[in-house]
């Protein structure tokens, strides 16, 4: 029987509703990561790059019970003209993984409240924010699917 944190494992992870975001970026042309899709102010990598940052910055707060300081848009997207390699390319995907399998550990620890506030004061919860994570990653990875999609960057076998 699967436990309410387990769903929201689950959510996390796929929603129930969405592709698993490791599907997204299986075989993805390496020779693209810098390329913009067409009217799309940022490359491939800085979507994924903005995902992590993103999923990071709630994981450090949730973690540490501190707010991150970042300022938007600057330290939630990487600059316009950021080019990576292969490597960079890997270690943002790394890190991802990393992160999301950290916050989905968060979800499983019963001794958690995940309804006491985010941290000290705010008027939200660790829920709401692990929800928030969950819901800003599935929107931006639906958005790579698409982006994959205008661009032809889906495998010869792919099925949309």
């Amino acid at each position: 029987m699967s436990t309410w944190r387990d769903e929201i494992v689950t959510t996390l992870d796929t929603g129930n509703a969405f592709a698993p975001w490791r599907e997204l970026v299986a075989d993805f042309p390496l020779d693209g990561i810098n390329e913009r899709p067409p009217n799309v102010p940022y490359t491939f990598w800085h979507l994924l790059e903005h995902i992590r940052f993103c999923q990071w910055e709630i994981l450090e707060k949730l973690v540490t019970g501190n707010q991150v300081k970042a300022t938007w848009p600057a330290d939630f997207w990487p600059p316009k003209d950021k080019e990576v390699g292969i490597a960079e390319w890997h270690e943002t995907l790394r890190q991802f993984e990393a992160d999301l399998e950290a916050l989905k550990a968060l979800v499983r620890d019963e001794s958690r409240d995940l309804l006491a506030p985010a941290v000290a004061g705010a008027d939200y919860t660790m829920l709401a924010s692990i929800m928030s994570v969950a819901e800003h990653n599935a929107y931006h990875w639906g958005e790579l699917a698409i982006l994959r999609q205008v661009c032809g960057t889906w495998g010869p076998g792919h099925t949309g």
